[in-house]
């Protein structure tokens, strides 16, 4: 739906292909909406690309498949008894005793992979399917299915949609979430069903068209699906499908799909896709979700005509792969509009993940798994203290920053979690996380290193206000930042400052000098409303 189709248009651009300029704000604004925080290290190279490269980089990932989460959580209190200290658990036997213990090394091991992404859009389009398609951990209670879910979506995340629903319904996770285990001829089951039209592929705008007779026709065709718990797989059981026509409603031009029995009645599900999948709502919903994600919450009627109409015709002509339509999208004129940046308040992930990345902070490494492990966790930790949590969404229906009308990602917002956001912020500036001697913390001199001359007062602020922000910020402003580096006196004082350190690195005191005033400036960048924006 057009969340506000008669208001003026922000914009008129379309997805023409972008030639404007390409400098490090334009890359910035790619890989902020693309991956979860740019790091230096990212824009200093994407910058050296063109745009088409760039983007045709972003969207080819060196491997969907890495390393799986290992058990970090035999500690004393906690023993799996099949499973050894620092070996994976995802082809192990399932254990409900180890179930929370699993489920949070699965979560921290999600993080890491996160804070330790490639360059490419991968981690952000995993989350982007993990809300699209929502399941919660408390529900189906088996990390195993966990992982083997996330795995699926990963490994399919810039491919083909239609084959993407299909395991997606069939997926054992899934069909514990939505009771489709429970689906059977005698009783039929209509929730996955409806999740499948409302939430998944045709949404319930004014052109979505489908009635509760296509619900219940759907659960029918969908009977029969069974989960394996010893193998961690889903199976069709002839005997409880229900082998009778299917006759949908005119929306779907009454579409009869014929009762089949035997083995052959699992086949019914692709005619049913078929179905779904031959109204061009599909692919502008899907469009429409993924606009939301990357570029904007509010879709005016320019967008829709501009935007959304067109790149939903990329998606059907190229048979609903996604790779083309984030393709076109990313190297828009739309998308590098100058609208269409610093628009969106960053999600608690962005925003958590991106601090880490941004500022370079050292997590313990894998010769010390359980810190490692521990260290993406509290990063987890905060995400939730922000109402995000990954693997566990409100609902089925996803986080409501998302799709909740009219706030959208204002929701992010709040009395509550806007001051958990500066504090979490303020703690790694000034002490960061320690435990048994490790430590995550901001080191604000390393964060000054990054830039060119951070000898220069006015020069480091304006680099790093390019590098932390992505809308311009007051002159006035900039001078209250350097007042921090220069402590009421003249611009020298920080030049002699910085040289002095640099000079003498293990004096403790011209240290602390540098340290502290550097701690306050990045301290009080990141506590700007600036800074919440993407």
């Amino acid at each position: 739906m057009i969340a506000s189709a008669q208001r003026t248009a922000r914009t008129m651009a379309g997805i023409d292909p972008y030639t404007g300029n390409w400098s490090q704000k334009e890359v910035l604004h790619l890989l902020r909406r693309t991956m979860f925080g740019a790091t230096k290290s990212d824009i200093d190279y994407f910058v050296t690309k063109n745009m088409s490269d760039a983007v045709d980089e972003l969207l080819s990932p060196t491997s969907f498949t890495p390393d799986p989460p290992v058990n970090n959580y035999n500690n004393g209190r906690i023993t799996d008894p099949d499973i050894a200290l620092g070996d994976t658990w995802v082809n192990g036997p399932t254990n409900q005793a180890l179930y929370n213990a699993r489920m949070e090394s699965m979560r921290s091991w999600w993080y890491g992979l996160m804070l330790n992404q490639d360059r490419s859009i991968l981690e952000k389009m995993t989350l982007f399917w993990h809300n699209h398609f929502a399941t919660e951990t408390q529900v189906y209670r088996d990390p195993i299915f966990g992982y083997n879910h996330h795995q699926m979506l990963r490994e399919n995340s810039l491919g083909d949609f239609k084959a993407l629903v299909k395991k997606i319904t069939v997926d054992p996770a899934m069909l514990v979430y939505l009771n489709g285990e429970k689906n059977t001829n005698r009783a039929p089951d209509e929730n996955y069903a409806r999740e499948l039209q409302e939430l998944f592929t045709l949404g319930k705008g004014e052109d979505s068209g489908y009635t509760e007779i296509d619900v219940q026709q759907a659960a029918r065709v969908l009977t029969g699906w069974r989960v394996n718990r010893t193998s961690f797989t889903s199976y069709f059981n002839p005997n409880l499908h229900d082998s009778d026509d299917k006759t949908f409603s005119s929306f779907f031009g009454n579409k009869k799909i014929t009762g089949k029995s035997g083995a052959a009645g699992a086949d019914e599900l692709d005619e049913l896709l078929d179905m779904i999948f031959s109204e061009e709502e599909v692919s502008k919903y899907m469009c429409r979700k993924l606009y939301r994600w990357f570029v904007y919450y509010d879709i005016d009627a320019a967008a829709e005509t501009n935007v959304i109409e067109p790149l939903a015709t990329i998606f059907r002509n190229n048979n609903y792969q996604i790779k083309p339509v984030l393709s076109a999208l990313f190297k828009s004129q739309h998308f590098f509009d100058v609208v269409n940046r610093g628009c969106l308040i960053k999600s608690p992930v962005d925003y958590s993940v991106g601090i880490m990345r941004q500022n370079a902070v050292e997590f313990p490494t894998s010769a010390n798994l359980v810190e490692q492990y521990y260290m993406w966790q509290i990063v987890g930790q905060v995400c939730a203290l922000q109402q995000q949590n990954i693997g566990d969404p409100p609902n089925v229906a996803g986080w409501p920053a998302y799709y909740q009308v009219p706030q959208y990602h204002e929701i992010w917002i709040n009395t509550d979690t806007l001051p958990k956001r500066n504090q979490i912020s303020d703690i790694m500036v000034l002490a960061g996380v320690t435990r048994t001697g490790q430590t995550i913390v901001i080191d604000p001199i390393k964060v000054a290193e990054m830039f060119d001359n951070p000898e220069d007062a006015a020069t480091l602020v304006d680099d790093m206000v390019d590098y932390y922000y992505t809308l311009d910020i007051s002159t006035d402003q900039k001078d209250y930042m350097k007042s921090f580096l220069l402590s009421g006196q003249a611009a020298t004082y920080w030049t002699s400052a910085w040289n002095a350190y640099k000079a003498d690195p293990n004096n403790t005191t011209l240290k602390n000098v540098v340290k502290l005033r550097l701690q306050g400036l990045v301290k009080y960048i990141m506590n700007l409303a600036e800074y919440q924006l993407s």
